[in-house]
Order: structure tokens, then sequence, then C-alpha cells
């Protein structure tokens, strides 16, 4: 009989990430999808041993599908060269899929989405976890922060700290990049950027973590 290979971690990784992708494009299950261009995903390595999750994509991440490529995606891009960390080989996602957003003139801008939201969004991020099986999620702000880690956590508290909760990876919270734009020319502005690279310096250390386990003790391959 001809041997039975296995699928490899990443193929199968990828596969489940192909299949949560098709079904969040067609997701209703909160009012958001009426008035965002489209759902927009995860993207990353399907092995990547860190998940980077923000808020929900902006304007630009609405347009064109993709998250983390506006103003903010670029901030991030530059604080994880700083850090040493290749977005290559990390996988990058909101909490909410849809974009919310309010007109302001020609504009379209950013809303905080409601827990009604986020609470029917969560299957996917769940999702996206349960495929990768990362060693750590970083928590890009505070709704990301809140969502992993209960309603109470203070990002002004515990930043940069590792956070451990049952039935998760090890979770690390952090400023998100908006937050950054909006205090760049503030004089506390260069200590919150270095304070982010630091938190982001933290988190890979764990891509040179060689014990191999990642989320519910899978081991990567």
């Amino acid at each position: 009989m001809p041997k039975v290979t296995s699928p490899s971690r990443k193929s199968r990784a990828a596969a489940e990430l192909e299949a949560l992708r098709k079904r969040a494009a067609k997701c209703t299950d909160c009012p958001l999808y009426a008035n965002a261009t489209q759902t927009v995903f995860g993207e990353g390595d399907a092995r990547a041993r860190i998940m980077l999750v923000g808020e929900q994509p902006g304007d630009k991440e609405d347009l064109e599908g993709h998250p983390f490529i506006g103003p903010a995606g670029r901030i991030l891009d530059r604080a994880l060269v700083e850090a040493g960390v290749d977005r290559k080989l990390v996988y990058v996602t909101n909490a909410v899929k849809h974009f919310k957003w309010e007109p302001r003139g020609k504009r379209r801008m950013h809303k905080t989405p409601a827990q009604r939201e986020i609470d029917a969004c969560y299957q996917w991020l769940e999702g996206e976890m349960q495929a990768l099986r990362p060693v750590l999620v970083v928590a890009l702000g505070a709704t990301a922060a809140k969502v992993l880690l209960g309603p109470r956590f203070r990002i002004t508290q515990s930043r940069g700290q590792v956070q451990s909760r049952e039935g998760l990876p090890d979770v690390l919270a952090t400023y998100h990049p908006s937050f950054l734009l909006r205090t760049i020319d503030r004089p506390e502005g260069e200590e919150i950027y270095r304070e982010f690279v630091a938190d982001l310096r933290l988190a890979g250390g764990y891509l040179q973590d060689k014990s191999g386990k990642g989320f519910s003790g899978m081991g990567t391959d």
C-alpha cells in the first residue's frame, strides 16, 4: 500500500485559514457588513509563531482588502524593522473584520466598534488562532487587548507584560500604531514609539524560542 503522508502544519493551517476567509467574506452577523466595501481578513505566514491583532481595518484597508497597509501599517512596518521582526514571519489581523466609519465631509472616519460587533466577529479571530496555533498574540490597542484579556484590562497599567490566560496563547498588549500617529508630534511621542518598538522586540524573542510548542501544545514542523 502506498505510504500516506500527513499534511504539514503549514498546509493544514493554510487550508483552514482559506476556509475561514471564504466564510468570513459572506458574514452578515452584525450590521457592519452593510457599509463596508469588503471583509478584511488576516494575512501572513501560515506557520507564524506570532499573531498581531489590531482593532479593525481602516479606510485604505477596507478599499484594498488587506490589513495594516495604510498610515498605521507603515508605522507598524517601520517599528517591526527596528525591533528586528520580519513581517513576513508574522500573521496580521484585526479583532473586527469590517470597517466601521462615519462620514465627515467627504472623508470616512473611523468609529470604534460596539461590543455586539466585536462579539459577532470573535468567531473569526478564534478560528485564526486555532488554525495558526501561535505561541504569542500581540494585541495592538485597547480593543484587541480587551477582546483577549477581558474588559478590565488596561494598557496603561500592563502594557509590555506577557499575560497568560487559559485557552489562549500568551498575550502581549501594546499600543495601536494609529495611537503613535496621533502622538508623533507631541513631546512624549518619541518615548511612546520607543516603548512600542521595545514591546515588538520582546515579541520577536518568541521567534527565537526553540521549544516548538504553539497554542494548544501543537508542535511545529
